[in-house]
């Protein structure tokens, strides 16, 4: 039972000396260190805390001598090296707090040693003692400096360091003959790494807030982005499907407008129509999937603009008319003046600017009370010009719960046809829309490359 008891008191004496090892090294990392940690400046007055520190640097070192010296009975040139050392402490603090730290500790440390020499030999009567004023000065602002660039475990194991050593000065060493200043030393370090840590945490939650924000608006932009994209998809497959089922039923009727057609184009003509309800099936796959990606959106109503129903074909600018109708009627005086030779657009193209038109014209309505707006198309040989114009609103803008996508969806629409858009105020107070939409890709063979270059 003895052998058993020794090595139990063996082992937890093991335990602990392992757990005063481990606290030393982490003091030691934390604290013995050479690292450069500026203090950020002002944000409104740029350099004002570090004016400030270096008065307050100053006024500790003039203080610390003229204590230490006249009522310390401390000798002026050792006086004069550690108030000079207080004081640099503090600036040093604005750069490397933590090595201004220990500058600070060690200074006030020795002039504790050399006024309590004088205390016991009578030349320093009723001298407040471990440290003088200046002293609980200058380190406070060296603490508080400190905890404004550390962690709060290092600013605590300053603070702690701090009070250790001020309990085993005046507690254990002692002296005679002396104001103690002790208990307003540890209640004077303790307020100053408290608000230093305080205001370190406030900033740090500031700035991550700053941070949260900013990826939060950017996610909302990709997101926002991510969902004009698949609804101009969406829209997109209907014409892409129309074209396909053309292809289809024209490779199933080729064969019968030849007399006697070669087994060799029955098959090509059969691959292309086999090709076409393929791709047909892959579209439908690809719409499913770009309907799954938004469950929540309720099935979209009837156009108010043009009255057609969910399913109906998409619209194109032969329903301008119809658009143009039922914004009049809204209470928005609109003109339009259509210029240049009508020709067949492309689908895409011709969606494309019926939608920026209809968005527009939504805009006007929503954001420019009591304006008056008008359309412009001009038909070029290889593209259309589309313009809305609205004048100045007459009454208060009401507020919008729109997400913003419109202007956003405009631009998707004219950077996909290689077209290009221009939206902004006007000088005059109103606002301005203007897409120019090529027929063709950027290009491809008989592609203007001005717009302006194309005749009518």
């Amino acid at each position: 039972m003895p052998k058993v008891v020794g090595v139990t008191e063996t082992g937890s004496r093991q335990l602990v000396v392992g757990r005063i090892r481990r606290w030393l090294h982490v003091l030691r990392e934390d604290l013995c260190t050479l690292r450069v940690d500026p203090l950020p400046p002002s944000v409104w007055l740029r350099w004002l805390p570090h004016g400030v520190m270096c008065m307050v640097a100053f006024g500790v070192t003039v203080g610390a001598v003229a204590q230490l010296s006249d009522n310390g009975g401390v000798g002026l040139t050792l006086a004069f090296a550690i108030g000079l050392a207080q004081g640099a402490a503090v600036v040093l603090a604005l750069w490397r707090p933590l090595p201004a730290w220990w500058f600070s500790t060690m200074a006030m440390v020795v002039g504790a040693i050399e006024v309590r020499r004088q205390l016991l030999a009578g030349g320093a009567h009723d001298f407040t003692w471990p440290w003088n004023t200046a002293g609980l000065i200058g380190h406070m602002a060296v603490l508080l400096l400190l905890a404004l660039r550390v962690p709060m475990r290092v600013a605590v194991e300053a603070l702690a360091v701090t009070l250790l050593l001020t309990y085993l000065i005046e507690g254990v060493l002692g002296a005679a003959d002396f104001q103690p200043t002790g208990v307003l030393a540890v209640t004077l370090f303790t307020v100053a790494v408290v608000l230093g840590t305080a205001l370190r945490g406030r900033r740090e939650a500031s700035k991550a807030l700053v941070e949260q924000t900013t990826l939060t608006a950017e996610e909302r932009a990709r997101r926002t982005l991510l969902e004009e994209r698949s609804r101009i998809a969406r829209e997109l497959h209907d014409v892409v499907a129309h074209h396909m089922s053309v292809i289809s039923i024209q490779a199933q009727v080729a064969p019968h407008l030849v007399e006697n057609p070669s087994e060799e184009l029955r098959e090509n003509l059969d691959g292309i129509r086999q090709n076409a309800l393929e791709a047909l099936t892959e579209l439908r796959r690809v719409l499913g999937v770009l309907r799954a990606e938004h469950p929540e959106t309720p099935e979209r109503p009837a156009d108010t603009a043009t009255g057609t129903a969910p399913h109906a074909p998409q619209p194109t600018l032969d329903r301008l008319d119809a658009l143009v109708e039922n914004t009049r009627a809204a209470g928005t005086a609109v003109e339009v003046d259509v210029r240049g030779v009508r020709r067949p657009l492309p689908p895409g193209v011709d969606l494309s600017a019926y939608r920026i038109v209809q968005e527009a014209l939504s805009n006007v309505l929503r954001h420019a009370p009591g304006a008056t707006a008008s359309v412009a198309l001009v038909h070029y040989v290889h593209g259309v010009d589309v313009r809305v114009v609205n004048s100045r609103p007459t009454r208060s803008v009401p507020y919008s719960p729109g997400a913003g996508h419109g202007l956003l969806g405009m631009r998707e629409r004219a950077a996909m046809l290689g077209g290009t858009l221009r939206a902004g105020p006007r000088p005059d107070g109103g606002y301005e829309v203007a897409a120019y939409l090529p027929t063709a890709p950027p290009g491809a063979p008989g592609q203007l490359t001005d717009p302006k270059d194309d005749t009518a």
